[in-house]
């Protein structure tokens, strides 16, 4: 699996470490929250607010460099608005590796 990192950040920041900083600061008090609407939604079979925070949720995935990711993030959101959960298994094990990653950056 691919795993997250910090390019996409640094090629907008301009060499600017305080941007980054706070971007990154930004991307680690959100994720967890989504993270968890996300999981309360799709618990209870709502899938289309499932969707919605997946649809959240990719933004990160690719400020987070992760292409592949996020790929199957877009394939998975679609899935979803149209009742089907397939790729779920996927997406949050990519949820999995993001949040291990936010966890030591």
């Amino acid at each position: 699996m691919e795993q997250p990192n910090l390019s996409y950040i640094h090629s907008m920041s301009g060499g600017d470490q305080a941007f980054e900083r706070k971007l990154i600061d930004i991307i680690k008090r959100e994720f967890p929250t989504e993270k968890k609407i996300y999981f309360d939604h799709i618990t209870s079979d709502d899938y289309i607010r499932s969707a919605a925070h997946v649809h959240k949720l990719k933004h990160k995935i690719s400020i987070l460099g992760l292409d592949k990711s996020y790929e199957i993030a877009v394939a998975f959101e679609h899935n979803l608005r149209e009742g089907n959960t397939t790729l779920q298994v996927e997406f949050e094990s990519i949820l999995t590796v993001m949040t291990t990653y936010l966890e030591n950056i």
